[in-house]
This record gives C-alpha cells, structure tokens and sequence, in this order.
C-alpha cells in the first residue's frame, strides 16, 4: 500500500487510483487484473478517449471515459482528484505501455498521493522493458531519457549533458524526428553503435542493428511506429591498470559504479580471476565513507 509523501493517513471512504499498464501493440498483453480493473472501476481516465475506447471495445468493457492529456494535465488531474475524493475509483491509462513513463501521470498521481488516496499499480507492458529484454546488454545500469526535446537547440544542449555517460542510453522517439535525432546524436555523441526498435509486439516488429550514422542512413526514406533507441555508453579512458586498489577506487568514486559492476569491468579488462578482484573490492567498498 502506498503512502503519502506528506505523512497523512490513508483516507478510507475516498476513492481509489489504478494505474494500469495496457499493450503497446499486441493486445494479448492485456492482463486479466488490467482487464477486471478496467471493468469494474468507475471511470476511466485516458491519454486519447478514442484510442482507448477501441481497446475498451475489444474487451467489452463499458467504463465511462474521460481524457487526461498532456497539454491540459494540471487542470484534468483537479477534476479527476474531486472524483476520487468523492468515493469513486479511477484506473488511470496511457495510449499504450505505463503511464507515468513519458506518458501522462505524473501530476495526477502525485496530487492523489498528497491527498492520501491509495494508489495502485496494475503492472503490464512498458516499451522500456520491452525493448530492455531483447537488447542483449550486459550492463546492470542505464540511462532511460524518454522523448529527446524537439527543439534541435535544446535537444543539442540536453546531449551535450549525456555524452559522458559511460553506460547504455535509451531513448523513445517518434518517427518524423528520429532522422534528426540520430544525426544530431552522432555529431556530439559520436557515431556509437546502437540498436533501434520498432513496432515493439506487433506484426512487424522490427530491431536495426548499426551504428548512428548507419541507422540514419537506413531511415532516411522514413520509418513507420513507435520508436525505442539504444545507444553505446561513451567508452571512458581508464587509469593504468597498474594498481588494482586504485582502479577499484576510481570505479567507486569517479564512476559511481556498483562493486558488482567494477568487479566485472576489471576482471575481464585486466584478465584476472573474478575472485581476486572480487575480494580486494569488498574491502574498498567497505570503506566507503
């Protein structure tokens, strides 16, 4: 059960917040919890009324609907926090995936929160884990940055911030900006090698595998679908591996990397049994101030 951010106790006649993860393509995916959520609460609240109502159709629900879009997010999540308050449940629902996740949801769950309403989360399809599963990476963290800005200036400037960043970069992006995404990523990231996912869960789900300037050039007639781009983190210059005690220190204090990270950055960089590093490390790490 969640609680408020503010200390108040859960009120017990108001209303009730779902969050409700629904298919990013497949309708399939569709959980039997999603599905009697959507069925039984009092109203709906959804990204696009008329993209969720072809859903609702197809598993004969007939909750009312409501909108909660982006542009008028602030005035809707007023409305729909009066409703809750009244007694009445509401399931919250993007066009697809999880709201929340560079969807809409945020505000209203936030405020619902501080209202002391219980919110739950119905957990399903995420493009995010999608796209995470069949990637292949081997590296325990990343970075999710959501859509890049559409303004070239700024979504320039927010790179800038993310070149550095020594592990993978994930990104959604839409179709008529992924080519001027990709070019401005290989000018200030570099041409890396990444991995471009689309129509994720549906008939003609597709991943491209190339580097930046490879994968623009493959898009350059145009690309249909949802889009979720995974980009190489920025190959950092390592210290002389001279001294297994200080690169352990620098991963821990300049990187920031977990101890399980560093371990197996350095036992395979360096050619060295796991346990040994494994060892030294425990002590460094020990001693984190």
């Amino acid at each position: 059960m969640n609680t408020s951010t503010k200390n108040h106790d859960l009120i017990s006649d108001v209303g009730r917040l779902y969050v409700v993860a629904t298919p990013i393509g497949n309708l399939g995916d569709i959980s039997i919890r999603a599905i009697e959520t959507l069925r039984t609460v009092d109203l709906i609240a959804c990204e696009d009324t008329r993209h969720t109502k072809k859903l609702c159709n197809h598993l004969d629900i007939a909750t009312p609907l409501i909108s909660y879009f982006r542009e008028k997010e602030q005035s809707k999540s007023e409305l729909l926090l009066a409703q809750l308050l009244q007694g009445k449940n509401i399931a919250l629902v993007s066009d697809a995936g999880t709201p929340g996740i560079s969807d809409p949801g945020a505000v209203l769950v936030r405020k619902a929160r501080h209202a002391g309403i219980e919110i739950i989360a119905v957990a399903g399809p995420s493009a995010l884990a999608a796209a995470l599963s069949i990637a292949g990476l081997e590296h325990t963290t990343f970075f999710f940055g959501g859509f890049p800005p559409a303004n070239k200036n700024e979504r320039k400037q927010w790179l800038r911030q993310l070149a550095l960043l020594p592990c993978p970069l994930i990104f959604y992006e839409a179709p008529h900006r992924i080519a001027a995404s990709l070019q401005d990523m290989a000018d200030l990231l570099g041409d890396r090698e990444a991995q471009l996912f689309r129509e994720l869960t549906k008939i003609h789900e597709e991943c491209l595998e190339d580097t930046l300037i490879g994968l623009l050039k493959r898009v350059a007639s145009g690309v249909k679908g949802e889009l979720v781009l995974i980009v190489q983190g920025a190959e950092l210059a390592l210290p002389k591996p001279n001294n297994l005690e200080e690169l352990l220190l620098w991963y821990r204090d300049e990187i920031k990397a977990t101890l399980k990270d560093a371990v197996g950055n350095i036992a395979r960089d360096l050619d060295l049994p796991r346990s040994q590093v494994y060892k030294q490390a425990l002590q460094i790490w020990k001693d984190t101030p």
